[in-house]
């Protein structure tokens, strides 16, 4: 009898996870909640939002599932691994406790204090007068990050004083990102290069994925309001294999160790996002799930079979595991709708996904799309996620676009860049 497998999300991150847990010779039924459009060609998709912990556990315990995989992190924070463990479910996700990394800023950077982690030195405010001040006293640039979730778009990088002054306000008097800005981070300003380092975490152990790198900024030239990821790719040049090394060494490990001394073990995947700035290695943040777009292209040039991994984070048996990769390049880009990161529209039909589909190595992850009347419409802000494979970042790049040519909506908006640094570096 083969598996059954949960998986849990409904965005781009989960349309490339169900493509690939679908392809596993050991999985024999996989469920998707709430799922999409793309999600429903690999998985039964079933209607139960991402944060219905007590829905989602009780159709995991009637379904007798072998394996639950949360994708987002919204579910981690809210426990819903905690409460499937409780009922028997091996689970691929951290506990509620260990999903502060990415839950509470604050509870993160204090961690890292606490076991000499390099990072960004850090204040954390719940009162705007005293984050006033101290902006003020410390001067810019600064960052001003919500200490909770706020889907990727809490961390504010200001230029000057006025714009550190605005971003405290829009956070915790404005309330811009709600509750998430109860508490705020402000935190010194890192220079260098932003690179992404994802590895499965099994309690103690640790195994690192291909590096990876985003582009968060929503136009060409890194310019613009941050988002929740326009693009990403991957390998990273800038993460050497000696780099990755020390990561994982001086960053990561401590990192696990300092959780599992601390009483709450990690189990799952850890993103780390680094700063790099010639040798100087720090911690920008973590997040407890994969990479949205990260995901994307790691998962297209991951061989290895995946549902072994996630078992192995699950019980806690990564020892002596490594990963089969592509030697090609991949590379996402994001397709948004009209206005995103702002206010949105949404029910544009989509065309062109049929002829993207014919675009050789290439995948069109639903991220934000729903079916009605028979097409499929935008749903969300990230709509699509167009990921393709090539013999380097700029072949990669070449064929990801040819895709996203393809398809087509009303105001739809997209980075014509991605990748635009690697790019540089193998012309060079």
């Amino acid at each position: 009898m083969g598996m059954k497998v949960l998986l849990v999300g409904g965005g781009g991150r989960e349309h490339a996870l169900a493509w690939k847990i679908a392809q596993s010779p050991l999985v024999e039924k996989l469920w998707c909640a709430p799922g999409n459009p793309g999600i429903a060609l690999h998985a039964e998709c079933v209607p139960i939002q991402a944060e219905a912990i007590d829905t989602l556990t009780a159709f995991a315990v009637e379904k007798a599932i072998d394996l639950a995989v949360i994708g987002p992190e919204a579910p981690l924070t809210l426990g819903l691994s905690d409460r499937l463990r409780e009922r028997g479910i091996a689970v691929f996700g951290p506990s509620m406790a260990a999903a502060r990394l990415e839950g509470s800023k604050a509870f993160m950077k204090d961690l890292l204090d606490r076991h000499a982690i390099a990072t960004a030195a850090y204040r954390t405010f719940r009162d705007p007068a005293e984050a006033h001040a101290y902006v003020t006293a410390q001067g810019a640039p600064i960052v001003v990050k919500t200490s909770g979730l706020a889907a990727g778009k809490g961390a504010i990088v200001c230029s000057t004083l006025e714009e550190a002054h605005a971003a405290i306000d829009r956070i915790m008097v404005e309330r811009e990102f709600g509750s998430a800005g109860d508490e705020v981070v402000v935190e010194g300003f890192l220079k260098g290069e932003e690179a992404s380092l994802l590895a499965f975490v099994d309690g103690e152990r640790v195994l690192p994925l291909a590096g990876a790198q985003d582009h968060k900024a929503i136009f060409d030239g890194d310019l613009g309001p941050n988002t929740g990821g326009m693009g990403a790719y991957s390998p990273a040049p800038c993460l050497t294999p000696a780099l990755v090394r020390r990561a994982v060494e001086e960053i990561i490990l401590p990192t696990v160790r300092g959780m599992a001394a601390e009483g709450y073990p990690y189990r799952g995947i850890l993103y780390a996002g680094l700063m790099i700035d010639g040798d100087d290695l720090r911690i920008l943040e973590y997040n407890v799930r994969f990479g949205d777009p990260e995901c994307q292209p790691l998962l297209m040039r991951m061989r290895s079979d995946i549902i072994p991994y996630l078992l192995a984070c699950a019980s806690g048996s990564l020892e002596g595991m490594s990963i089969d990769w592509d030697p090609r390049a991949a590379l996402c880009v994001v397709m948004a709708a009209q206005g995103y990161p702002g206010a949105y529209p949404k029910g544009d039909a989509i065309a062109g996904l049929d002829r993207a589909a014919e675009v050789t190595d290439t995948m069109v992850f639903h991220a934000g799309t729903r079916g009605l009347e028979g097409r499929i419409v935008t749903a969300g802000g990230r709509v699509l996620g167009v990921t393709a494979l090539g013999d380097g970042v700029a072949a990669a790049q070449q064929r990801a676009y040819e895709a996203v040519t393809r398809i087509d909506w009303s105001g739809v908006q997209y980075r014509r860049d991605i990748g635009y640094r690697a790019v540089a570096r193998e012309r060079s």
